[in-house]
């Protein structure tokens, strides 16, 4: 088994491994940005589907894009509305952001801060990471630490003692909005309903 505690799972994601933790939505596969590569062939997917950037607050993730001024306050807005929480916004990357993270169209990413303790907890100690769902590509997401632990034994789990109580994702994956440099375009409805009409 590779379940270990929440301090040797953050001294592996420094160390570049891969790891895996619960967060508000579903399990995130994790990895700091530069190794991303890893995520890739752990799920078997496709360099066109970009990983999300996920950091414990807003502020750790807004170096990794770019904007105007007016643009950063409409992004600010809508972060300060549903962060932490289950909704990831696709915003023009800056160069900060490592290429192999997402291959093919590297000038945008996904970002989020997960609305979870634990991944808070971690996240706080690693910096942002470049995580994804924990299953092959094209299978629905693993829901438990247990599963992601069968299925990628590579992985460095955490160990289920280290969350007990807290309150466990909705299985559901999270809301992805992108910014068309005008409005949001919803790409994926998930964990939140976003109203975004008045925008």
């Amino acid at each position: 088994m590779t379940q270990v505690s929440l301090a040797d799972l953050v001294a592996g994601a420094r160390a570049g491994f891969l790891v895996s933790f619960p967060t508000d939505t579903v399990p995130a596969l994790a990895a700091i940005p530069e190794k991303a590569p890893l995520i890739f062939a752990a799920k078997q997917r496709s360099q066109d589907k970009p990983l999300i950037l996920m950091a414990a607050n807003a502020e750790d993730l807004w170096l990794y894009v770019k904007g105007s001024e007016k643009e950063y306050n409409v992004w600010q807005e809508l972060a300060d509305k549903y962060w932490p929480g289950g909704l990831t916004l696709v915003l023009p990357a800056s160069q900060r952001l490592p290429k192999v993270m997402n291959p093919i169209d590297p000038t945008t990413i996904g970002i989020r801060v997960p609305n979870s303790a634990i991944a808070q907890t971690i996240l706080t100690q690693t910096g942002p990471l470049a995580t994804t769902s924990a299953n092959f590509s094209g299978q629905p997401p693993l829901q438990t630490m247990a599963e992601i632990a069968v299925q990628f034994p590579q992985v460095m789990t955490l160990a289920t003692t280290e969350y007990q109580g807290e309150m466990l994702g909705m299985g559901v994956p999270s809301t992805v909005a992108k910014w068309t440099g005008i409005n949001w375009q919803i790409l994926r409805q998930g964990a939140i309903k976003l109203d975004i009409s008045s925008s």
